[in-house]
């Protein structure tokens, strides 16, 4: 007989929890997973990893989803080994082995590849991949064994770096360290670097170390989250504002922080600025984003009132408060 599954009583989690996500899991597996051990309402990840892939995940929760898109378009840093001479359905080690060829390249050609694929190039989306084309996931039509035409995408490597190469043996393969813009495929610099050197190749290893201005070093493991008490689970969230990071700060009065939350715009003294974190006073805490135009604060995403309530209620709070009570 099958034990009751238990029943986990959610409850509002509002902050950033920055994964170190695990080999073999895809980044809604990691998400759902962190989701269940806080017993999170509402949570999302910013930048899709495969489940080949590990390293940096940040999984927002409850108002932090609010702010994720900022993250999706940040740069972001891999490390990742290129397997030389053998190409492979899905351009990665999970897929079919399609032709194998001889590396007959040098040390000066591999150099002189990698540089030609530094700055702004254009790429073509690999088919085993979540785009959608005509509302229906590319790697969809690869399952059935269609290919269907994909426009190139314009994208920025602003760095390639060799870290270790073989060009001899039995797994010949280069290790790369690349920095580059939103919307890359890392699985398709690769294969096209190996293209590009006459042999084919595919990748083997994918690790993401940074995402923004986040970094491994700060990352927890699911492993770590799972052994955590409730309270340590809670205290390895990061607040809602940290992904503000580098936004101008604007603190408003109680009668304009109120207005401000009803979506009115705001007249004051501020200079123009694309990017503002607003804040209110009494106490301080975190009400949205802005944008300053002549000296108008205009609203962007907006906390409601009651995440703003449950965010004072937790022991989680936004940074700027933080330090006010240091």
């Amino acid at each position: 007989m099958t034990a009751p599954r238990t029943r986990v009583q959610r409850r509002p989690v509002h902050g950033v929890l920055l994964l170190d996500k695990p080999l073999g899991l895809s980044s809604n597996q990691a998400l759902q997973k962190a989701k269940w051990l806080l017993r999170a309402e509402k949570a999302g990840h910013t930048g899709t990893l495969d489940p080949l892939a590990t390293g940096v995940l940040p999984l927002c929760f409850g108002a932090a989803t609010k702010f994720s898109q900022l993250h999706l378009d940040a740069d972001k840093a891999y490390d990742t080994t290129v397997r030389l001479g053998q190409t492979t359905t899905t351009a990665d080690a999970e897929g079919e082995v399609v032709q194998t060829r001889p590396v007959t390249c040098s040390v000066g050609q591999v150099v002189e590849v990698l540089d030609r694929f530094m700055g702004p190039i254009a790429q073509v989306p690999p088919m085993h991949s979540a785009l959608k084309k005509d509302g229906k996931a590319l790697y969809e039509y690869a399952r059935d064994g269609e290919a269907v035409e994909r426009e190139p995408r314009h994208v920025v490597i602003h760095d390639l770096d060799l870290l270790n190469m073989q060009l001899d043996g039995d797994t010949p393969h280069l290790d790369l360290h690349v920095v580059c813009s939103k919307g890359t495929y890392i699985r398709t610099l690769g294969e096209d670097i190996a293209e590009t050197l006459g042999c084919g190749g595919h990748l083997t290893a994918l690790r993401r170390t940074h995402t923004g201005r986040f970094g491994l070093a700060q990352t927890i493991t699911l492993a770590a989250l799972e052994a955590m008490d409730e309270d340590q689970r809670w205290a390895a969230l990061m607040p809602v504002d940290t992904l503000l990071d580098g936004h101008t700060r604007v603190t408003l009065g109680a009668e304009d922080a109120g207005r401000f939350l009803s979506g009115l715009r705001r007249r004051g003294d501020w200079p123009d600025a694309d990017q503002v974190a607003v804040y209110g006073t009494n106490p301080h805490t975190l009400l949205g984003t802005a944008h300053v135009v002549a000296g108008e604060l205009i609203p962007g995403r907006l906390l409601s009132p009651i995440e703003i309530q449950q965010i004072l209620e937790n022991p989680l709070r936004d940074t700027e408060a933080a330090k006010d009570l240091s």
